[in-house]
């Protein structure tokens, strides 16, 4: 198993030497690490209901505007933590 996920993998990465990174492929690859997030994410938000959906939200706005990765967990996760809280 682990040597099947080596050679995947290493073959990928030596096939990617050969892709031309065009703007639009280099686009998609950095887009790629956000798009992961969001499919683990909304799915767990959703399931949680409104707090879950609210704690995301919250989330969201902190690291727009502040740009600081934890500082939005943080208020996120403390967010839906109070949402829940208050029954809703």
């Amino acid at each position: 198993m682990a040597a099947t996920t080596y050679v995947c993998r290493s073959f990928g990465y030596f096939l990617m030497g050969y892709v031309p990174l065009t703007p639009r492929v280099r686009r998609g690859l950095e887009a790629l690490p956000g798009a992961v997030v969001v499919s683990i994410v909304v799915p767990g938000a959703v399931a949680a209901g409104p707090a879950g959906i609210a704690g995301v939200i919250a989330g969201m706005v902190v690291m727009a505007v502040t740009r600081h990765d934890i500082l939005g967990l943080l208020v996120g996760c403390a967010v839906a933590v109070g949402v829940r809280s208050a029954g809703l």
